[in-house]
């Protein structure tokens, strides 16, 4: 076996399925590989921003990792932005990277750039692959690097030549990492802080959003009059009938200070004390209230289950029954095409147990209050504010759940970062159901500049955040790559397409026009 062969068969040893691809010249003995295959499912993706993002929504869904085969420095670049979102949200992902073969790198070739430099912002592991002999154990501890729990993103870097020599035979899978345990001193200051009766609240994010974990902190909410929220951008979270209620922290700063107000002491639950997404004049930083006690219970590579498990015990919580949510699907409205009507529609259509991918932005305010009593789904969120996230990140999750619908709720502004999704999710038939606001505008950036003070108003400030003239057409755009595509600029229509979306397979797109 060459080593591009020896590598694949590792990775699949692995447990690794998937690949997310957008290769070049230095990748195409792994291309080959791949193509020998009959365990290797690979998914071409026409820019490599939709490859990384395809990978973080499998990962969060699948909870293992798929692969991205990218093209050198420029391809690793085009996929840093979601990336990023996938490092935030702790997503297990491998990164494939060609290089220049070894020996070639000492020419500088026009493609040539420091590949490694490129990678450590956006990884938790790097390695450069030394010789195809290596490459096959390099793979084995790439796939135990990316399952450290709750997942990391390794980079592995491959010159040309370490895929084409001769290589020796497959690593057989490594053990992973074990999970990491929250400390008993952690309990117990947990403890003390329930019973102080200072108001307290738990603050939870990442693996700590499941139905389970959820479940357990309603109990520890009832034993100690503690109350419950969660971070404002999630990797996934278990919402709807069923499942336990828990309040989200808001987004500005104005809706998060209120929130908090009056927190004497907040307990952390695999996340960080609540800042600012961006800084403003005058505003503070810190949302929690000066003064205010913080404390962590599990860090993001801690159990959360058992943190809270053991937490519940001691606070003689166990028997009580959490309280969950009831299915009360909301009425719908009709006349205007608006955003509360719009998100009425869909908590009235949202089949059991979707996934719905969230970027609508602005447009997206009265979402959760319409969906929060809706059939049981799960809800995943731009966790690392880079826009484009939603398309790619619903490809993924449809991978990764071919038996569940797949709801992605996209402003307009943001999928025209990585619309050529639609074309894969065409390609390999995925349910999925796009819903597109088109307020024809960078709605929350016209926000953003009146709260940072930059109040010149002027058509040369706003035209760069406008986008009209021309209007863009998403369902030309659709289905232009394969997509079926409807329009609705009123309630009914948009109801009745919400309707016949839910109720047919594979992939279309609803353009929501409204102003």
């Amino acid at each position: 076996m060459n080593g591009a062969e020896s590598m694949l068969e590792t990775l699949i040893n692995g447990g690794v399925e998937v690949c997310f691809s957008n290769p070049g010249t230095s990748e195409m003995h792994m291309v080959a590989a791949i193509g020998k295959s009959t365990k290797m499912r690979s998914i071409l993706s026409l820019f490599e921003g939709v490859c990384s993002g395809a990978a973080d929504g499998y990962a969060r869904m699948a909870n293992k990792p798929a692969l991205t085969l990218l093209h050198l420095g420029p391809g690793l670049s085009n996929a840093s932005a979601n990336l990023h979102n996938a490092r935030k949200a702790r997503s297990p992902v491998i990164n494939l990277i060609g290089d220049h073969a070894t020996y070639h790198k000492q020419y500088d070739a026009p493609l040539n750039s420091d590949v490694i430099g490129l990678s450590h912002p956006v990884s938790h592991w790097v390695r450069t692959v030394a010789s195809a002999d290596e490459l096959p154990q390099d793979a084995a501890e790439a796939v135990q690097a990316a399952m450290v729990k709750p997942g990391q993103i390794a980079t592995l870097i491959i010159p040309a030549d370490c895929a084409w020599n001769a290589s020796g035979e497959a690593v057989p899978a490594l053990p992973l990492v074990a999970d990491g345990q929250a400390p008993e001193e952690a309990i117990e200051s947990a403890v003390r802080m329930l019973q102080n009766g200072r108001k307290t609240m738990l603050l939870m994010s990442h693996r700590a959003l499941t139905e389970e974990a959820l479940a357990l902190a309603d109990q520890i909410a009832q034993a100690s009059g503690a109350s419950l929220m969660c971070d404002t951008f999630t990797p996934k979270l278990a919402r709807g009938e069923g499942r336990c209620e828990i309040e989200r922290l808001g987004y500005f700063a104005e809706q998060a200070t209120a929130q908090l107000e009056g927190v004497e002491q907040l307990i952390m639950v695999c996340t960080k004390p609540p800042v600012g997404f961006f800084a403003y004049p005058d505003k503070p930083s810190e949302f929690y209230p000066e003064g205010c006690g913080l404390h962590t219970l599990a860090e993001v590579e801690q159990d959360p289950i058992d943190a809270l498990s053991r937490l519940a015990a001691a606070l003689g919580a166990q028997e009580i029954k959490p309280r969950r949510i009831k299915l009360e699907k909301p009425d719908l409205l009709d006349g205007d095409l608006t955003l509360e009507s719009m998100a009425r529609a869909v908590g009235h259509y949202l089949p059991v147990d979707a996934i719905v991918v969230d970027e609508s932005a602005t447009s997206g305010a009265f979402l959760p209050a319409m969906t929060r009593t809706a059939e049981p789904h799960d809800w995943l969120s731009l966790t690392g504010g880079s826009i484009g996230y939603g398309l790619p990140v619903a490809i993924g999750a449809a991978v990764a759940c071919p038996d569940r619908k797949v709801i992605c709720l996209h402003g307009d502004g943001g999928a025209m970062y990585t619309i050529q999704s639609l074309w894969t999710m065409a390609r390999e038939s995925l349910d999925v159901c796009v819903v597109i606001f088109a307020n024809r505008k960078y709605q929350i950036l016209q926000v953003e500049l009146a709260r940072v003070g930059a109040q010149s108003m002027n058509k040369q400030t706003l035209d760069m955040l406008d986008l009209s003239n021309p209007d863009l057409d998403f369902v030309k755009i659709a289905e232009g790559m394969g997509v079926r595509a409807t329009r609705a600029d009123n309630a009914e229509a948009f109801n009745q397409q919400m309707q016949a979306a839910m109720s047919l397979q594979g992939p279309c797109l609803i353009e929501a026009v409204f102003d």
